[in-house]
């Protein structure tokens, strides 16, 4: 967005937030399709950074939709920090390196208490053992789907 004219960027934002929130990749391909076909001419820049990081954007679609809210959001991580920050700014030049690790150690470890589970957090093992989504759903294996039959 900061590539854009400010007059512009409520309506980018917009349709950006559609893309987002599509029920899936196909609809959020089509979506940014419309969106850089719109604006390309006008603002090639950013239109160029979209582009490049189609695969990136869309990514989320290849976890779980439990999992969706989570990966838009960069708040949880702020707000974990913002703790840290206004601790490390009050405590400025009052220790050494590892007092420093020490502190801001225990701080999130003070605000990890009020962190909420994530949502389908029980579906974090099969992400990690690389069990493939697509569009926020399990695909299955076609593999094991013909020893079966």
């Amino acid at each position: 967005l900061a590539s854009l004219p400010k007059s512009v960027q409520p309506k980018v934002k917009s349709e950006m937030r559609e893309i987002w929130l599509a029920e899936d990749r196909n609809s959020a391909n089509k979506a940014l399709d419309g969106m850089l076909a719109k604006y390309a001419d006008k603002y090639p820049a950013a239109m160029k950074k979209l582009t490049k990081d189609r695969e990136e954007l869309l990514a989320f679609y290849d976890f779980p939709a439990a999992h969706w809210a989570s990966i838009r959001t960069t708040n949880p991580i702020e707000s974990a920090f913002a703790t840290v920050r206004l601790r490390s700014k009050r405590a400025k030049n009052c220790g050494s390196r590892a007092t420093t690790l020490a502190m801001v150690f225990k701080l999130l470890q003070t605000a990890q208490k009020s962190w909420n589970r994530l949502k389908g957090f029980e579906l974090l093992t099969l992400v990690v053992n690389n069990v493939p989504f697509k569009d926020g759903e399990q695909v299955e294996d076609e593999a094991s789907d013909r020893s079966v039959a």
